[in-house]
């Protein structure tokens, strides 16, 4: 019996089969991932002689939240992926809602990250170096203070426009996977799209910026998509609410009035914690 097509990491965005290996393929379960806050099952799945490795997120092994609905982390997840797929980034990996092993949940793609590629650092002096943003300032020891600073990426300040249109809520650094092609993947959308100002990020360097040219034609594209029966507002319905739904456009839109990025708005902490 021939081996299993193995499906690597970059093919993500360009291989026709993958959502429907997601999709239909046969998960088995190879281990649990034990950072994760949430049940979250290291995984392979396999379709008609192709293979691939996944995260299963299962509904049930989700830990109620008090500012969420029960039950609804593993759809956010799903639509923080159609909202990337709808700017022409891909910087979440394919993912999709799902039955598996332990009832409804979501299912992604795995990303091997590049560990040579760095994105976070901590730094001695009040300024950073070329070729990277402030974020501010950290405790490393003995109240010894550090400059915490993100790299001067394209990929990072696509994520970061992205991540103030999903209104993600919990941005950190462990959910960062540059790959070795030079991609940048992003992770973990389960608390996102609150109706409520709740963006947590450590990608404040741009913080009141002027926006891209590129994310300005993005934001453009992406209002025009989310109006009336378009198929991106038909499968945001089928995900989050119409409130939330509606609050993705208000903020699109108010990203395009300003023109610049968000700042911190001061009545939410603004970095998550942990932030790695």
């Amino acid at each position: 019996m021939p081996a299993p097509e193995r499906i690597p990491p970059r093919s993500v965005t360009t291989h026709g089969g993958v959502l429907e290996l997601l999709t239909l393929g046969e998960i088995t379960v190879r281990g649990r991932i034990r950072e994760a806050s949430n049940a979250a099952l290291y995984c392979s799945v396999a379709l008609d002689g192709r293979e691939a490795h996944c995260v299963y997120k299962p509904v049930a092994g989700e830990r109620p939240l008090w500012d969420f609905p029960d039950g609804t982390l593993a759809r956010r997840e799903v639509a923080a992926y159609e909202l990337s797929e709808a700017t022409g980034w891909g910087l979440v990996p394919p993912t999709v809602l799902r039955d598996g092993p332990y009832g409804e949940g979501m299912c992604q793609m795995w990303i091997e990250a590049d560990p040579a590629r760095s994105l976070l650092a901590l730094v001695d002096g009040d300024e950073p170096d070329d070729g990277w943003k402030a974020v501010g300032l950290a405790e490393v020891g003995e109240g010894r203070p550090a400059l915490l600073v993100h790299a001067d990426d394209p990929g990072l300040r696509r994520l970061a426009v992205l991540d103030a249109v999903i209104n993600n809520g919990d941005r950190k650094g462990g959910h960062l996977l540059p790959t070795p092609d030079g991609h940048l993947y992003a992770i973990d959308h389960g608390v996102t799209f609150h109706v409520e100002d709740r963006l947590r990020t450590l990608l404040w360097g741009w913080a009141g910026e002027p926006l891209t040219e590129e994310a300005l034609g993005v934001l453009e594209a992406l209002d025009a998509s989310l109006g009336g029966e378009s198929p991106l507002a038909g499968r945001l319905a089928e995900l989050i609410t119409r409130d939330e739904a509606s609050a993705v456009r208000d903020r699109v839109r108010a990203l395009r009035k300003s023109a610049r990025h968000p700042e911190p708005a001061g009545n939410w902490p603004a970095i998550p914690w942990p932030p790695v």
